[in-house]
């Protein structure tokens, strides 16, 4: 992806922040969307404050075109992620945001633990993990804090709902993805 279309990305992901504070002004400007942002995209939108999560929402699926699903996904990640309070408008000058572009998934066919870990590649690799009605992803950025193939997994699972071990015990349906991702400086 081309620099300036990252950029406009995450200036039109700053601005649905914005919005929200000043719902009255006219924040985006729709005129001259790069085409490659008008096509179907899947994205995550992450906020930082001072190197910590503040909110991470995303669609795993490319329903949407990428600029919308960004829009989309700022407001989310900003106001709606439970796991964090609404963001203030205190806050907003300390965010930093970044944003994940998805590949499609693909199914990994394994025997156990052992094979899958051969075939998951750490800081490349994102993981989808599904198993009846429960399901969690990490981005391939979570591998900087869960750097071990067990620690990840024993996380991954413990985040869709399931034992810790699930992993260990059971042969859940993984899915892997890459990402392009970017961020403010």
């Amino acid at each position: 992806m081309k620099e300036e279309v990252k950029k406009y990305l995450l200036k039109i992901s700053r601005l649905a922040i914005l919005s929200k504070f000043d719902p009255g002004s006219k924040t985006f400007s729709f005129e001259n969307i790069p085409d490659e942002v008008k096509i179907n995209g899947a994205c995550f939108v992450t906020l930082t404050i001072n190197g910590e999560l503040r909110g991470c929402i995303g669609s795993m699926e490319a329903y949407r075109p990428l600029y919308e699903d960004v829009i989309a996904h700022s407001g989310d990640a900003a106001f709606r992620d439970p796991r964090f309070p609404p963001l203030s408008a205190g806050e907003v000058p300390s965010v930093k945001i970044e944003i994940s572009v998805l590949t499609p998934r693909q199914e990994v066919s394994y025997s156990g633990f052992s094979d899958l870990k051969n075939k998951i590649i750490p800081h490349r690799h994102g993981v989808y993990l599904s198993h009846s009605y429960y399901s969690s992803t990490f981005l391939p950025q979570v591998w900087e804090q869960l750097s071990s193939h067990e620690e990840f997994f024993s996380h991954l699972c413990h985040k869709a709902g399931l034992d810790p071990d699930f992993i260990l015990d059971h042969h859940p349906k993984i899915e892997i993805y890459t990402v392009e991702n970017f961020k403010e400086e």
